[in-house]
């Protein structure tokens, strides 16, 4: 039951020196939280071990914190003069902030709070900013974007850092601008709300302007540099205002040499006990506890997977303070293929013990990962499968899972035989259907899920038949099934037209959400079904109440990578729901574009 507290999620993407990161956090747990349920989505991109041990060691009390590994290993450039970003850099980190964006969207949350992990918050700052009820409202801070010059605040009134009021059409002369610029930072060093053209790194968004699609997404007609211009164009264009207070600046620590401000400034805001009743910082690092977190933290890291590292170009910008474009997870979680009625015949195979392994590989990701993480369950639904690609999904498949439950919905070739040829030595539950279900989605997913669970499964991977994650996921499955704190997984699918492109255009856009497709099964949660004779899901659809957590891992859909698997599919969406009633007609109808936008796969 919902109680009366505004509830907020407190978003931060970390890419961050740990001496820099321990003040940030302690600065969290100061923060006055009284009426409110403070919550933390953090994506750890972190190469550094110990600011990954920090993450770790950060548990606000009565709060639910969510850590994800970003899944990347890329360089971010500082020294004391100033910071090196590339444009791989910013799109990464607005890819993160949409992903908060989604996460407090999806979980109802009042507002969300984007902060960067250099600044230092008054703890009067959370809460006043609430109480403007603005939309989008940032707290101030200060910097020397380089030594020696101004200090200049994060905010501007227009273009890429315009600093000064500007009237439409307004040709002013230098004398002007520099007049106008002096007026605009005196005005902001007085305690006030100010409207503002741009903004960032410390922003308090509300529900409404979430759901009204404030998000940072590139704007594609737009050159100026660094996601929080193309955040605050959309904004603007969504004709939603935006503000900056100045009540409570915070304290930004640009450079290694700011770290001295920090005892001053807590001093000054009334910074001596926690507001969360902590009477203690966070332990400090010492080499013995990294050595002994040493192993966990290895096994933690998640291998970067949508391209090779970016090599930087030492480009200075004055602005640093970048986002991301957003996913999240599609709770809807639609199948593509539809299914219809039976009865069925349970057929299975004796569980007998893994082979020895062939290969150094299967050793690492297969069976011996058996002996140190939950079993792995996969199920599949399968109907005539033989001819297409499900011996080269069970190939890989075998890699890393530890049983299989697999409903053949009455087919007529060899798919029952592939699956248990492909799957020797691997336990199988093979039912099979005398009278395919495949017109009635629900009836089949029901009876699959019944089959599933009927085993006792610790964790259940639900794919289809012409489903396959890129090649990494072998080696970093044991992470995920290891991890206590998630129930639920969700991945990105990408629809595949051809052997080595993916279709990503209005129609087809399914690998920027997330689905969900690996379950920890929990036997005294109560599962509930959307009761759709077509794309009811392939899960339970209220699994998303339990812990959940995206992957940056992928998944290959190679369903759609040839003319007639397309054609076929489009004759039997026209069959089974011809005026689109339970999917987008569009979509169906777009199945058969000539001249579809493809784009090339990189491992």
């Amino acid at each position: 039951m919902k109680d009366n507290n505004t509830r907020v999620l407190l978003g931060s993407p970390i890419h961050q020196k740990p001496h820099i990161l321990q003040p940030f956090l302690e600065s969290l747990l100061r923060l006055d939280t009284e009426g409110l349920q403070l919550d933390y989505f953090l994506i750890d991109d972190n190469e550094d071990d110990a600011s990954r041990l920090l993450l770790k060691q950060f548990e606000p009390p009565g709060s639910h914190i969510l850590i994800q590994p970003s899944g990347y290993r890329d360089a971010y450039i500082r020294n004391d003069t100033t910071h090196f970003w590339n444009s791989n850099l910013v799109w990464k980190v607005a890819n993160f902030k949409n992903l908060m964006i989604q996460r407090a969207g999806t979980l109802e949350y009042d507002y969300l709070f984007l902060i960067d992990s250099d600044l230092i918050l008054h703890p009067d700052t959370l809460k006043h900013l609430i109480s403007t009820d603005k939309d989008i409202i940032s707290e101030v801070f200060w910097t020397q974007w380089q030594p020696g010059t101004l200090h200049q605040p994060q905010v501007w009134m227009h273009d890429e850092y315009n600093q000064w009021e500007l009237l439409p059409g307004e040709q002013l002369k230098p004398e002007e601008i520099n007049r106008r610029f002096h007026e605009f930072l005196a005005k902001l060093k007085e305690p006030g709300i100010y409207e503002v053209g741009g903004l960032g790194a410390c922003t308090l968004i509300s529900r409404k302007a979430i759901l009204t699609g404030a998000s940072y997404h590139q704007v594609k007609n737009i050159s100026y540099w660094g996601e929080d211009r193309h955040f605050c164009i959309r904004a603007a264009a969504l004709g939603i205002p935006l503000f900056v207070d100045t009540h409570y600046p915070a304290l930004h620590l640009y450079r290694d040499s700011d770290l001295g401000k920090v005892a001053d400034f807590i001093k000054q805001n009334g910074g001596g006990q926690h507001a969360s009743g902590l009477s203690e910082p966070l332990p400090q690092l010492n080499a013995a506890a990294l050595e002994s977190e040493q192993p966990q933290l290895a096994s933690e890291s998640v291998a970067a997977t949508d391209s090779a590292q970016p090599e930087l170009s030492l480009e200075a910008v004055t602005d640093t303070d970048a986002a991301p474009s957003a996913l999240t997870p599609d709770a809807a979680a639609a199948t593509d293929s539809a299914q219809p009625e039976h009865e069925a015949v349970a057929d299975t195979t004796p569980a007998q013990p893994s082979p020895v392994p062939d290969t150094a590989n299967e050793i690492t990701a297969g069976t011996a990962s058996a002996l140190t993480r939950p079993k792995l369950t996969l199920t599949m639904v399968v109907k005539k499968e033989g001819g297409r690609f499900l011996r080269q999904v069970l190939e890989e498949h075998r890699k890393y899972i530890d049983a299989a439950v697999i409903v053949d919905d009455s087919s007529t070739d060899d798919t029952a035989a592939i699956c248990l040829e492909v799957l020797e030595g691997i336990p199988v539950q093979l039912v099979r259907n005398t009278r395919s279900k495949f017109s009635n989605e629900i009836e089949l997913r029901k009876q699959q899920w019944e089959a599933v669970i009927a085993t006792e499964p610790e964790w259940i991977l639900n794919l289809d038949s012409d489903e396959l994650f890129e090649a990494s996921f072998a080696t970093e499955i044991d992470d995920l099934l290891r991890d206590p704190q998630v129930d639920l997984f969700c991945f990105r699918l990408y629809d595949f037209w051809n052997d080595s492109h993916y279709r990503e255009d209005a129609y087809w856009r399914s690998h920027l959400s997330y689905r969900p497709f690996l379950l920890r099964y929990r036997g005294d949660f109560d599962y509930v079904w959307y009761e759709l004779p077509q794309h009811c899901g392939r899960l339970p659809e209220n699994i998303f109440e339990l812990p959940h957590q995206l992957s940056n891992l992928r998944l290959k859909h190679l369903g759609w990578s040839k003319p007639e698997y397309r054609l076929e599919k489009y004759l039997r969406y026209m069959q089974l729901d011809p005026d689109g009633q339970y999917g987008w007609k569009e979509q169906y109808d777009s199945i058969l574009d000539e001249f579809p936008r493809l784009v090339a796969w990189v491992e």
